[in-house]
């Protein structure tokens, strides 16, 4: 891991491989290591970025200034300046399609390709957002995720049988979650509002007009593949596709899968 100051703040980030850039996002309550599968194959042909979100892996929390994911792209793109980069790609997942939008519609001509996968950038729709709030309340008043929150939270991640055939992946993260506790629990909150809270990026729609590739599990449950498919309606040009027998976590779930779309999608785009 490396970091980079940003506004005060220790961002940690991976930076692996040579070639035509690609900058990965990751799902909020996870870290960098999540692309670890598919960094470790694209990096054999591309200069792979993969920085830890605020509260999340080994970077700090979240600077003062960062108050939404419009903020959030500008860090990372600022991270982007300074290894002096000019053109790149962007892959991100969950919350990292939702500020990697954002940054596609910020540096449009420096952005080659966008992935978007298991991931919505229109508002959260009022139902979930209530569901996702009380979440956030109960994990900051805490300072935890208690045990049955855990129960609650770690099944929304996966396929219906992930625990079955992928019970080192699901008991992982069960881990993780049990062990987020304190101040960095609170900041992980300060987070999830950002997500939860984000903007209707369907605003500037029109303004994603890099290639881009749109992939989600077909077992999704927090962001449905109806949510990708109207993202597909609405983004010019865009490739459309569902991953059999994967969750919101689709590149973990299907990790040949994925990466296989990754690589063509890319070499399409490098071509």
């Amino acid at each position: 891991m490396h970091s980079l100051d940003i506004h005060g703040k220790k961002m940690a980030y991976q930076d692996v491989g040579n070639g035509p850039v690609l900058v990965f996002g990751h799902s909020f309550l996870w870290d960098s290591a999540m692309w670890k599968p598919q960094v470790d194959v694209l990096s054999q042909h591309y200069r792979c970025i993969v920085p830890d979100l605020w509260a999340h892996g080994a970077s700090d929390f979240a600077p003062d200034s960062t108050t939404n994911l419009i903020d959030y792209a500008d860090d990372v793109l600022a991270l982007i300046d300074a290894l002096e980069i000019d053109t790149f790609s962007i892959v991100g997942l969950s919350v990292g399609g939702m500020w990697g939008a954002e940054l596609a519609i910020t540096a449009s001509s420096r952005v080659n390709a966008l992935v978007l996968m298991d991931t919505f950038i229109g508002f959260e729709p009022e139902v979930t957002h209530a569901k996702y709030f009380a979440i956030m309340d109960m994990i900051e008043s805490a300072e935890m995720v208690a045990p049955p929150l855990v129960d609650t939270v770690a099944p929304m991640f996966f396929s219906r049988n992930a625990a079955e055939t992928a019970p080192e992946l699901v008991s992982g993260f069960r881990e993780k979650l049990s062990n987020l506790k304190g101040e960095q629990a609170k900041q992980v909150v300060r987070i999830g509002r950002m997500v939860f809270g984000r903007r209707d990026t369907f605003d500037d729609i029109a303004k994603l007009t890099a290639p881009t590739l749109i992939l989600v599990g077909d077992q999704d449950m927090p962001r449905p593949p109806l949510e990708s498919q109207l993202m597909h309606d609405e983004i010019k040009g865009s490739e459309y596709h569902v991953i059999q027998g994967a969750g919101h976590i689709s590149n973990l779930e299907q990790v040949d899968k994925v990466t296989a779309y990754l690589s063509d999608f890319l070499a399409r785009q490098h071509a």
